[in-house]
């Protein structure tokens, strides 16, 4: 009869998640920024990189505390979130319609993670792993930090955005009047 897992084993189980989810963005994140129409967005995909990568070591640092191995488990749901993403790549949305496109699929990806560090530091607490605590806190906030200034972009993208499609959709009649405007010429 196999042991029942305890709440330590949940919560290493919950690391490796993390640890999976945090490298398949690593991997993700330049292709987000070279989609990226705005200079601020891109900017802001590529700073988010390097923070993701300082995410991974401290996971690293966890486990290495824990005396565990980081690997042995894959991120289902990281793994949709950055097919989604990859999605929205190749639709053919321009410009700004692009970079809003590309700021929700971030915004998912930035709430799944504050959900999952919010998981894993309850757990840390009451395992008594201030330590660990402590880091994914530190973890936790920037991910925050990071939704928020995606909330910000969006703020800028969104009307952008919305002015692009209306001046479109305006050209797009004035060509459709003009056609109709001409004399066909019956054979």
């Amino acid at each position: 009869m196999a042991e029942q897992q305890g709440l330590r084993e949940l919560y290493i189980d919950e690391l490796k998640d993390l640890y999976s989810a945090e490298n398949q963005l690593v991997k993700a994140l330049p292709k987000l920024a070279k989609a990226a129409t705005s200079d601020e967005l891109r900017s802001g995909f590529e700073e988010h990189l390097e923070q993701t990568k300082g995410h991974v070591q401290r996971l690293e640092q966890i486990f290495e505390a824990l005396g565990e191995s980081p690997k042995g488990k894959k991120c289902k749901g990281m793994a949709g979130l950055v097919e989604e993403g990859a999605d929205v790549m190749g639709e053919d949305f321009e410009g700004s319609v692009m970079d809003a496109a590309l700021i929700g699929a971030a915004q998912r990806v930035e709430h799944y993670e504050i959900a999952a560090y919010g998981t894993v530091c309850a757990f840390a607490e009451e395992l008594g792993e201030t330590e660990h605590a402590s880091l994914l806190t530190e973890t936790l906030e920037e991910e925050k930090e990071t939704d928020e200034k995606l909330s910000q972009l969006a703020e800028q993208i969104n009307p952008q955005a919305n002015e692009e499609a209306e001046e479109e959709a305006s050209e797009e009649d004035e060509a459709d009047s003009a056609t109709a405007k001409r004399p066909r010429k019956i054979a």
